[in-house]
Parts: C-alpha cells; structure tokens; sequence
C-alpha cells in the first residue's frame, strides 16, 4: 500500500541501533531542533550515518539561524513538556521569510492523530514518532529534499532563496529578447560572480554556491532599482535582469550595487565573510538569444575578476578569447615611437612655437593678445609663489595626532604590495621589518605579490610564514599591477585596520598603533611621512630624499590644514577596512592612490596627514629611474584632474574651501607648467613688437619682481623642509641647500617638462607602467 504524506508508520527498532541507508540518495545540511538530552543525540547520530551534515539550535533561536544560514532541512523535535512545544517550535519557522519553504519534520514522542494533525495544520510536512525506523526517517527527509513543499505560485522559483533557475531565468530573458523594440530602450543582462568563490567552496562545501547568490540577491533586492528578475545558475553566480534602462542607468545602478556588497559583511556557512563582487553585463540589443547574453556576460566577469576593483566590466568582443581578426594598427600606435622620440619639439612647438604665431598674427589683426599674456605669466608666477608660501605657513600650524585612542586597539592587518621580480632583492628585509612592528592586539602582515615564475626567494618566505603565523603570503595569479594585488589582499585580511605599503618600506614600530589614534577618533584615512632611507646612493636619492620631505613634511600637511583635505599617497597609509573594501584601487590608473583618495572624499572620507608616522623607503638612484617614475606620477595625475576635477566641483560632498584645494590641486597643477612656458614665446613677441632685443626695458619692476618673489618660494619651502624634516636628514644641510640650487636651476625644471610630456602620452593612450628597479645594494643606503 502506498504511503501517504503525513501518515505515521511505527516500528519497534530504536533510531540509534539502525544501521544507515543506502549512499545513493541525496545529502544535505540538516538542523536539528531540540533541547540538549538523550533524544537529540538519538537524532543526531541518524541524521549524521545518513551521510547528512547536522547542525543544531535550540527552541527559541531558530530564526536567527534561518536567516543567517538556511539548512537544506529542518528536524525538530516534539517536545510537549517543555517551555517550547512542537506547534511553538513550526511557528518560529515559518515565522521567518527564509523558513517558509523549509523542508520540516517533527519527531514526536506521543504522536496521535489529533497531535500529528494539529502539527500538519500549523506547518509541519511531516511527522515522525519517536522510535522510528531510521531508513523510513531518511527516505522521508530524502523525500522532501527531491520534491521540497513549495508554494504553487513559487513553482519556477528557487524553493531556498525566491531566485528563478538558470532555465527558467533563460526562459525569461528570451521573453524580454522578443519584446518589440519599437519604443523601448532594451535594456541591459548582467552576471555577478565572487572573487573568494574558490576559496569558501574549497573550506565550506558546494552549498555556498547557492548560500552566496541568495546574499547578493538580497543586496539588490534592498537596493531597489532597475533589476526586477534575479536568476542563478550552478556555479553559484548571480543573474540579474535590467528591462528597459539606457547603459548609463544600468552602469551606475550596477556600480552602487557593487559598493554595497563590497562594503558588508554576510554569514555564509556560519562564517563572517567579505565578498568582491565581479560583474559583467552586455547590453541586450546586442543579443540574439538569451545563451549569448548570459555566455558575454560570464566573459565579463572573468575580466572583471582579474582586476577585483567592483567596476562593472561591459562586453567586449575581444574577451571572447578567440583568435582576433588582422586589423592594421591604428595610426597612433604606429605614429607612437616617433611622437615619443620627438616630444620635447613637439612640446617647444606647441607651448613655444604655436603661440607666438598666434600673438604675432592676431596683432596683425589689431588684437594685442601678447602684451595680455605677459600679465598672465606674472600674475601665474606670482600665484604659484604664494601658494608655495601659504602651505608652508599653513604647515607650521598643522593637526597634531591624538594623545590616545578614543577606543581600544582594534585587530590591524598590513598589506605589502610587491612585485617579487623587481622586489625579490628587498622584500626578506621588508618583510622582517614588518615582523618587529609594536601593536598591542593582533597584527597580520599580507605580502600580496605577483610573479611571472616561481623565484628562489619565494621558498624564503614560505620558511618566514612557517616560523611566524603573523605572516601571510598571498600570491595573486593573473596579476599585473599593484591595484590588482592590493584589491586581492582587502577581502582576505581579518582587521579592522589595513596599512597599505610598498614593497620597500620600512615602519616605525609604532606605526599602526599611532595610525589608530587618528582612525579612532573619527578619520577614515591617515597618510604618514615617507622618509628615503638610501639618500647616500646617489646625487639624485638625495635630490629625492629632500624632495620627500618637502612634500610629506610640508605641502601635504599645509594643504591639509590650508584646505580642510588630505590625500592617500599610495604607501604608508591606513584605511578603515570597510571603506577600503567599498573603494579599491583601479588598475588603469597609473596613480591608483590619488583616484582612491578622490573617490574616497567623495563618499564624504576624512583624510588625515600626519608627518611623525615614519615609513622609510628607498627613492631612485639614476636618472632615468627618476625620469620613468616621475613620467608615471605626472601622467597619473593628469588621469585623476581629467576624470574627478569637474565631477568634484559640482558635487555637494565639498565645501567651497575644499573645492578650491581641488582646483589648485587637480586643475592648476596641470595648467602651472605649461604656463611658465609662456615666458619664452611672451619675450619672443615682444623682441619681435619692440624691434629686437635691445630695444626692451629689462628692468620693469613688475617683473623683477616676480622673479623675486619666485626665486624666494623655492628658498622658503627648502627652508621648511629642512626645519620640519626628520632628525637623520636635518643633519644633512648640504642637502637641502644642493636641493635648492638644482632645483632653481634644473629640477623645477626637469619636473614642468615632464608634466607637459604627459599629457602628449595620454593623448596618444601610452599608459605603459615602467617599474622602478630595485637592487641590493640600495637597500644598504640608511
């Protein structure tokens, strides 16, 4: 006679003398509910020899355990004497949105019709007696694991977490592919995989898959927006559906949707995770069926992996990995070298050359632009002059650091961000300075680094992380730059606190512990003072060395207090985890840390800039190391005014004083070099007006007087430098005062014609990232 749901068959066997079923049937996590005594381990050890992974929770606290971990199912048992009866017990469940279509069977001692229908009609699928057969309680469990009681207007719906099944999804998504499109935008499909996927699957079981997609549903479900239709399919990745929106809409949605993620901590399996979204969305016009909207899609994805910055990535063709077509270089690329070898005339020809032709033939035309220009020139000289001026003043009187914490110290992590090839000299000396640091809680020390082959030096760390857990190499495949390897790194670490270094820098010991009196007392972000620790390697280290100290002792802290802002300077600095998870680095930028600190105080951050928090690095030794560092600096930095400049002016996280830092931050640093350039064409235009060169008043007090007033802002900022610089290299006087005769007569200059090759190299797109070499022996430079 065939069983009948909810009918209750005795048997005389004990559940715990059965011996388990059959392996052939499927497995799942069960929670076991009931109070602690002998029939809660009778259950247990049923369930665990039918091959189930058991879980238990007590009367009262199944909600809590529901929504933060759902189980396959629920056993609970009835307990008529106690505090929480079975009837209490099926409320609590299907109180909860993640319980309602919860498998769940009751084990009751005194079973009865009028009990089990009692226990039927308030919720329960299923009722057990006590000393059931343990082969009848698997199949039942089995049972409703293949055949789950979900509602009927549920049926495409995932019975765990309400998403429809890669099928179903697809079948939705050819619905909206055939809509008529006549007067409609399309809309967009996009794909969120996780970056940690491997690593929770490998420690916590294939049920994460579908523990992770119902999380992020969950996000954009409380999100709102444009997303009405949320799918998953088998490798735990989430489908998400956007009918009807433009590709700005759909990318924006998208982008705070990734923030959110980024920027919470969920349950999974019990754990406390952070997860790195990657999404990859195309739009559907560009679809014929919904198999290669969902194929671009996971192409996506796998792009956006590689870098982990949370920027959705749009499909591209080329992401498909099939051979590309032959395609004739565009004319830049080939034009590229050439322009390359002749940007210095080219930067004479179009700051000299064009605008003296300009002067020249508008005063033809009776429009005296040049005589104009040479009050632009001084007043920008002059400009430039006082603003040097001001953030020295300003540097005197900068915000000191907070006695103490305002809370205790929190657990830290350092990120060490290395390139083994070029770091592989160095790195062993970094990494043991990093094991001397001084914190009063737990301090973890990430090396998250990059490699092209296996490297000798690698085995010397392994030995180094065996010897002292506090060490944790992170190797990060694929990686190309320090914004992917540091992007890999946030998700992992444990503290609340990350310090971001590079790869050759030495902190004081009680960096971490004075970088939390600033996060503690309401800062995001707190920049230290970066000190060269080889400046005797070379004249350029030292050039270098007293270079830094003008910058990190006094415009970084004068501009601070001049303009009510700081920036991230890409090493020694210290983040609050959760808004270093929400804003990450982005690869293409070649100042990663400039855009960060930009976006950063976009969300309305504080940046604090404390020059008595010592990181000591190692600074260029040749040239052309200089020359290719500085090259990326200025061409960085062009990317972070054109891409933030105008977006922070309207936005209404700045105050009008801080508005103006930006415009003389992000916008006159970029104008000031090419117009001290304009001196040369402005003297050319008046020869040329004035009859030749002997015929020209050189002695104009205005224009002695700019010059004066120039010549001194150099005296007073390597004054500054020198007064506020760190006591090893205050003893070095001679080279402070070397700086500041090559830099009136070489450097200031060397540094505006690399600001104006900039911008021909991002003109063209020539974004190539040129490490600065490490060696041995630079290391030894104190």
């Amino acid at each position: 006679m065939p069983e009948r749901p909810g009918q209750v068959l005795t048997s005389h066997r004990p559940l715990s003398t059965a011996s388990p079923p059959p392996a052939s049937r499927p497995t799942g996590h069960v929670l076991a509910v009931g109070t602690p005594g002998p029939r809660l381990d009778r259950l247990t050890r049923t369930l665990r020899a039918a091959g189930h992974e058991v879980s238990h929770a007590l009367p009262g606290d199944v909600t809590a355990r529901v929504q933060h971990a759902p189980p396959d199912a629920i056993v609970a048992l009835d307990d008529r004497t106690g505090e929480h009866g079975g009837l209490e017990v099926i409320r609590e469940v299907r109180a909860a949105p993640a319980g309602r279509a919860l498998p769940l069977l009751m084990v009751t001692a005194a079973p009865g019709p009028t009990g089990v229908a009692d226990l039927l009609r308030q919720g329960a699928d299923d009722c057990v007696p006590d000393p059931s057969d343990p082969v009848e309680l698997a199949a039942r469990i089995e049972a409703k694991l293949r055949r789950p009681p979900v509602p009927i207007e549920n049926l495409l719906l995932d019975p765990r977490t309400g998403l429809y099944s890669h099928p179903h999804f697809l079948d939705e998504l050819d619905r909206e592919l055939k809509r008529p499109a006549a007067g409609r935008r399309p809309g967009v499909m996009a794909m969120v995989g996780v970056a940690e996927m491997g690593v929770l699957e490998s420690r916590l079981g294939p049920r994460v898959r579908r523990e992770v997609a119902e999380r992020l549903a969950g996000v954009a479900e409380k999100l709102g927006g444009a997303c009405d239709r949320f799918g998953w399919d088998d490798d735990g990745r989430l489908l998400m559906l956007l009918p009807g929106v433009d590709e700005d809409t759909a990318r924006r949605a998208l982008r705070k949707f990734a923030a959110t993620v980024a920027g919470t901590r969920f349950i999974v399996a019990d754990e406390n995770v952070r997860l790195t979204p990657a999404i990859g969305w195309t739009p559907l016009a560009e679809c014929a069926d919904p198999h290669q909207a969902v194929a671009r899609a996971r192409d996506a994805v796998d792009e956006s992996l590689r870098h982990r910055d949370l920027r959705p990535v749009r499909y591209a063709p080329w992401m498909r990995g099939a051979p590309r077509r032959h395609r004739r270089p565009r004319l830049s690329l080939a034009l590229r070298p050439l322009i390359s070898a002749l940007s210095p005339v080219l930067v004479l020809l179009l700051g000299v050359g064009v605008p003296f032709m300009a002067y020249q033939r508008l005063y033809e035309l009776g429009w005296d632009l040049g005589s104009a220009m040479y009050w632009v020139v001084v007043s920008g000289l002059l400009l430039s002059a006082v603003l040097i001026v001001l953030e020295c003043l300003f540097a005197l009187d900068s915000v000191p650091r907070p006695d103490r914490p305002a809370q205790p110290y929190p657990p830290a992590s350092a990120v060490i961000a290395a390139y083994l090839p070029n770091e592989a000299a160095t790195i062993v000396d970094t990494v043991e300075s990093f094991l001397r640091l001084e914190y009063p809680n737990d301090l973890e020390i990430v090396l998250a680094y990059n490699t092209p082959h296996p490297l000798p030096v690698e085995d010397t760390l392994r030995e180094m992380a065996r010897r002292d857990p506090r060490l944790v190499l992170l190797p990060v495949p694929g990686s190309t730059s320090k914004a992917q390897n540091i992007n890999a790194a946030v998700s992992r670490v444990r503290g609340e606190v990350v310090g971001i270094f590079d790869a050759d820098h030495h902190p004081a010991p009680d960096a971490f512990r004075h970088a939390w009196h600033w996060l503690s007392h309401g800062y995001d972000v707190v920049q230290g003072h970066c000190v060269v620790r080889n400046g005797d390697s070379s004249w350029v280290a030292k050039l270098v060395g007293v270079e830094f100290e003008a910058i990190y002792a006094v415009s970084h802290p004068g501009r601070t207090r001049l303009y009510g802002f700081g920036v991230f300077g890409g090493s020694n600095g210290f983040w609050r985890t959760d808004l270093l998870a929400r804003t990450r680095m982005h690869g293409s930028m070649l100042t990663e840390d400039i855009d960060s600190s930009m976006r950063a105080l976009g969300e309305g951050a504080r940046i604090a800039v404390d020059r008595t928090l010592i990181s000591r690095e190692l600074a260029p030794t040749t040239l052309r190391s200089l020359w290719n560092q500085r090259s990326r600096w200025a061409q960085g930095w062009l990317q972070v005014s054109l891409r933030h400049l105008w977006r922070a002016l309207r936005s209404p996280a700045f105050t009008r004083r801080q508005k103006l830092g930006l415009l003389v931050l992000l916008g006159w640093r970029e104008v000031q070099p090419w117009l001290t350039l304009q001196v040369l064409p402005v003297l050319m235009y008046a020869m040329w007006k004035a009859g030749g060169p002997t015929r020209i008043d050189w002695a104009v007090p205005v224009c002695l007087l700019a010059m004066l007033v120039t010549l001194s802002a150099g005296v007073v900022q390597a004054a500054f430098a020198w007064r506020l610089a760190v006591p090893e290299l205050r003893r070095r006087r001679a080279w402070f005062w070397r700086y500041l005769l090559v830099s009136t007569v070489f450097y200031t200059h060397f540094k505006n014609f690399v600001a104006r090759q900039a911008l021909l190299k991002e003109a063209l797109r020539d974004r190539q990232w040129r490490v600065t070499p490490r060696a041995a022996k630079e290391a030894a430079g104190r």
